[in-house]
């Protein structure tokens, strides 16, 4: 399927400890926006994408966010390396360190552990795109949320990368689905064609 290389694809050098960063950054891990969910749909949307170029974009996509999945749970870890109970006490990542101690679990910085639910597979070219387009942008605003918030340089810098890859991939999913608009066949006939939504039209 790929071929892996051992080295994450934007570097992560952080030297400070901060749980409080941590559980803020931790909702691109396992929150309704983050990487985990996005791999997860792109990679299942691929199978029954009727357009194989489009199916290959999924396929590309889905293992960049993996990628990106790595980054995120890199800088994580980080910003917990070594950190003591007293740290996450006062940080606040307390809770989390219960139940974690200082291992990765996905889970939204609202505490929300990560739910399949999260994200969708509908089998329907122009449904999945458009779920598609509106992931990358809510990633794109919560990684906007994260750099508004962080002052750490260290964790500023793959931070804007990541939020730059979200735009890329929303404006190949964008040029995707005007291709398959342009190019629809029977497999989606139904959603522009007038006869068929007659029948969902009251007289």
């Amino acid at each position: 399927m790929w071929t892996y290389e051992k080295r994450l694809q934007f570097p992560v050098h952080i030297t400070k400890t901060c749980p409080k960063t941590a559980s803020l950054i931790i909702s691109q891990f396992g929150g309704p926006d983050g990487e985990l969910a996005a791999s997860m749909r792109y990679l299942s949307q691929r199978y029954s994408m009727p357009f194989k170029e489009v199916g290959g974009l999924l396929t590309d996509i889905g293992t960049e966010e993996l990628a990106h999945l790595e980054m995120i749970c890199a800088i994580i870890f980080q910003l917990t390396k070594n950190l003591t109970a007293e740290q996450a006490k006062t940080a606040g990542f307390d809770a989390y360190y219960i139940d974690h101690t200082t291992a990765l679990w996905p889970t939204a910085a609202a505490g929300v552990p990560f739910n399949a639910c999260e994200f969708q597979s509908k089998g329907d070219a122009i449904t999945d795109l458009t779920e598609d387009l509106a992931a990358e942008q809510k990633a794109r605003t919560t990684y906007d949320n994260l750099i508004r918030v962080i002052d750490d340089p260290d964790v500023l810098a793959p931070l804007r990368f990541l939020r730059q890859r979200e735009v890329v991939h929303f404006q190949r999913f964008g040029e995707a689905l005007e291709k398959i608009k342009d190019d629809l066949d029977s497999k989606n006939y139904y959603y522009f064609n007038p006869e068929f939504d007659k029948q969902f039209v009251k007289a």
